[in-house]
């Protein structure tokens, strides 16, 4: 086998490895924008004179559940654009929300600002370490990937608690991954 063969299988696995790479890429797109969709569903019925309702006293009210779920997309840039979190230096602040429109424009904020950076990444990328913290204690060691993961699944729990309180509140739920009780479209 000569060099120039050498050189050129070194070519053709380089271009098959990007080509994988942006599969993987374009598989957390796919999901992304289906969490998305379903996500924006929940949010339009959020109603706001229940902001202050909890179906427990150990439960978050309603208006800091949707709104983390509405911020949740941004994770994605975040994983992507820093090496980590930490709460000591930078403390959570829940954004200010008044209405079901607030949880729709911080959800699109969110998935825009995530879609972007996803959109840019390479998965080189990917296996960066990532570190969730507040102070020296580490709540999460990550890597990018890990975290971008972790954000899609933190999604899909809270929109699913989301989905009790509006349930117990009576409020028809739509569906997630297909059907509900309330919502028979597919």
């Amino acid at each position: 086998m000569s060099i120039a063969d050498l050189l050129l299988m070194e070519l053709n696995t380089i271009e098959r490895t990007k080509q994988k790479n942006m599969d993987i890429i374009k598989a957390l797109l796919k999901e992304f924008e289906a969490e998305f969709n379903t996500t924006k569903k929940f949010m339009a019925i959020v109603p706001a004179d229940k902001f202050d309702w909890a179906p427990h006293e150990k439960s978050m009210k309603l208006k800091s559940l949707a709104s983390h779920i509405a911020e949740l997309p941004e994770w994605v840039s975040m994983a992507l654009t820093t090496d980590g979190l930490d709460f000591a230096t930078a403390p959570y602040e829940e954004k200010h929300i008044e209405s079901a429109g607030d949880l729709l424009k911080l959800l699109e904020d969110s998935y825009k600002s995530g879609k972007a950076e996803l959109e840019k990444a390479s998965e080189e990328s990917f296996d960066e370490k990532w570190t969730l913290r507040n102070g020296d204690h580490i709540l999460a060691d990550y890597t990018r990937y890990e975290t971008i993961r972790h954000a899609f699944s933190q999604t899909t729990h809270h929109r699913a608690q989301l989905g009790v309180y509006l349930r117990l509140l009576n409020i028809p739920i739509p569906g997630s991954y297909g059907p509900s009780a309330d919502d028979q479209n597919f």
